[in-house]
């Protein structure tokens, strides 16, 4: 009698653990759950909580990012684009944070959750395509060639084992110009504003990289002017980090707004001059 009471106290007692057990896991699972709720909440969300977009643009990028030495402010193209896509997702232009980056920074940035979106001059490529969602096509360039004048190169033909070209790292315009033109010799500069220092300062014989952005370069010095015309296609697209539907969809929609009510063509016209 004793051993059967003892057998069913204990029998009694594992009941009791397992169902406190059970009880302490569907805690922990709903808290889990929870989180997992809150970590997968959209970018779109996320942004709209935070009341403000943190755009990645270039500083060193005459008409598309530039800063302004005697404002400190970032200026031109990609910028104003970024400011009208704000205030139609926001209501408020202001509504936004400007970092840095560079061809070769801002994939990393963008997924380290340093900003929220790339707009700069960044041309939409297969191999992009598995890092980052891109948004429609806002801007179409092409690559092409900076040379000072006199230069006896005059399109992408001249380029031979004696040629030094100078491109930026992380750019598709330095993979291309390896493929175009595979005996010259390619010298890899950091950024857009060591890439035309060198090029004047004669360390290279051509820059290459988009037009719209040899333009800007052009603009600053006249000894410098462009040759061979477009050899590449570079259609610029608005990056995000992957999974982020909702936010590519929300830009695509503002720049189709933008390019129906004229404000699209104003900020081009402002910025890129025939």
């Amino acid at each position: 009698m004793f051993k059967n009471r003892k057998f069913l106290m204990f029998m009694l007692l594992s009941v009791l653990s397992v169902l406190v057990l059970a009880a302490c896991g569907g805690g922990d699972k709903e808290s889990k759950d929870k989180d997992s709720g809150a970590k997968s909440k959209s970018s779109l969300e996320t942004i709209k909580a935070n009341d403000k977009i943190v755009w990645g643009v270039k500083n060193d990028t005459k008409l598309f990012g530039l800063k302004n030495p005697s404002t400190g402010e970032i200026e031109g193209f990609d910028v104003d684009i970024a400011k009208e896509l704000t205030k139609i997702i926001l209501g408020d232009e202001t509504k936004v944070e400007f970092k840095e980056v560079t061809s070769k920074t801002r994939i990393p940035m963008l997924n380290n959750g340093d900003i929220d979106s790339i707009i700069a001059t960044m041309t939409i490529s297969k191999e992009r395509r598995k890092e980052v969602d891109f948004t429609d096509v806002y801007f179409e360039a092409g690559q092409s060639l900076l040379v000072k004048k006199g230069s006896p190169i005059k399109s992408i033909d001249d380029l031979d084992s004696k040629t030094k070209v100078i491109a930026v790292k992380g750019s598709t315009s330095a993979i291309n110009i390896r493929e175009k033109a595979p005996d010259a010799q390619v010298l890899e500069f950091e950024n857009y504003a060591e890439a035309f220092t060198a090029l004047k300062a004669g360390q290279g014989d051509v820059l290459t990289t988009d037009d719209s952005i040899l333009y800007g370069m052009a603009s600053q010095d006249n000894n410098f002017e462009l040759v061979g015309g477009k050899f590449t296609e570079e259609p610029y697209g608005i990056a995000m980090k992957k999974g982020s539907d909702d936010f590519v969809k929300a830009v695509n929609d503002a720049l189709a707004e933008l390019k129906s009510n004229g404000k699209y063509n104003e900020i081009h016209d402002k910025w890129i001059k025939k």
